[in-house]
């Protein structure tokens, strides 16, 4: 561990980055050509005078998810991601769980969506890193690691996953995922983390082992969610999906069928969501 040479790489990549590249404002009172530390600090999720330590070298070992977090936040590729790691005296993140390194390209068109709820999952639906529109619209996920972290094992063991969902389209969704699991299934081989997902599933839910039995087969690149929100009522959009070059992880997108109710409910969510940031 080498918490002085972690603050200085730290500094080096906050340094380098262009603030409109991450939908930040060059405003008057900007004296830096990259980020400012309170931007790092807010986009990683940490207090301003947390990350000043970690900058100057001082303060505690982070955690994996801080590490993580600031991995995103400044948009380190994978080497650099790995780097962090070492220089924190941490172990490296296993590819399939919510600390998994995002693909830097899927983070700049994540931040290049501010008006639309987007997210970064991993092909086990893990949610790695999203937006405050998909927060204000899905909710935060909830802190969960191994194979709790997936959503499909807990749309297929706890019902609270599901009530966002309106009854109608649980039995669409459950084939859904299914289907998608199986196409991942076989891309990944003999993954641990899918085979224990699987054994998991077919033995705690009857939906699931029927599901699986039927063989079907189909990656989910687009779908209709119809969901019922807290605040906005029912809505129903349209699901994107755009796959990482190695298939590991998604962008998703919601978007509103044109000429729908839909439309003006995701502007009210934006105006909802921009009043609650802090």
């Amino acid at each position: 561990m080498d918490l002085t040479e972690m603050g200085g790489f730290l500094k080096s990549r906050r340094d380098r980055l262009n603030p409109r590249d991450l939908g930040l404002h060059n405003g008057p009172r900007r004296r830096v050509a990259g980020l400012r530390r309170d931007e790092v600090a807010t986009l990683a999720g940490a207090s301003v005078d947390y990350y000043a330590q970690l900058e100057q070298g001082r303060g505690a070992q982070p955690s994996e998810q801080m590490l993580a977090a600031l991995a995103r936040a400044l948009h380190l590729s994978l080497d650099e991601r790995n780097h962090l790691y070492y220089l924190a005296g941490r172990p490296l993140p296993p590819e399939g769980g919510p600390n998994a390194h995002v693909h830097p390209g899927m983070l700049d068109l994540l931040d290049r969506l501010p008006a639309t709820p987007a997210q970064i999952i991993s092909d086990l639906s893990v949610t790695l890193v999203q937006n405050r529109m998909a927060a204000a619209l899905l909710g935060w996920p909830k802190p969960a690691t191994g194979l709790a972290a997936s959503f499909i094992y807990q749309w297929f063991t706890d019902p609270q996953s599901r009530q966002l969902y309106h009854p109608d389209e649980h039995h669409h969704q459950s084939s859904v995922f299914v289907a998608d699991l199986r196409a991942v299934a076989a891309r990944r081989g003999s993954d641990r983390f899918v085979s224990d997902l699987t054994r998991r599933l077919t033995g705690e839910s009857g939906e699931f082992s029927e599901l699986w039995a039927r063989q079907d087969v189909a990656i989910r690149r687009s779908d209709r969610k119809r969901l019922l929100h807290p605040t906005i009522g029912e809505i129903e959009l349209n699901c994107l999906s755009l796959l990482s070059e190695d298939g590991t992880q998604r962008l998703l997108w919601f978007t509103p069928p044109p000429g729908t109710a839909a439309v003006e409910q995701l502007e009210l969510l934006h105006v909802i969501g921009t009043l609650a940031e802090p």
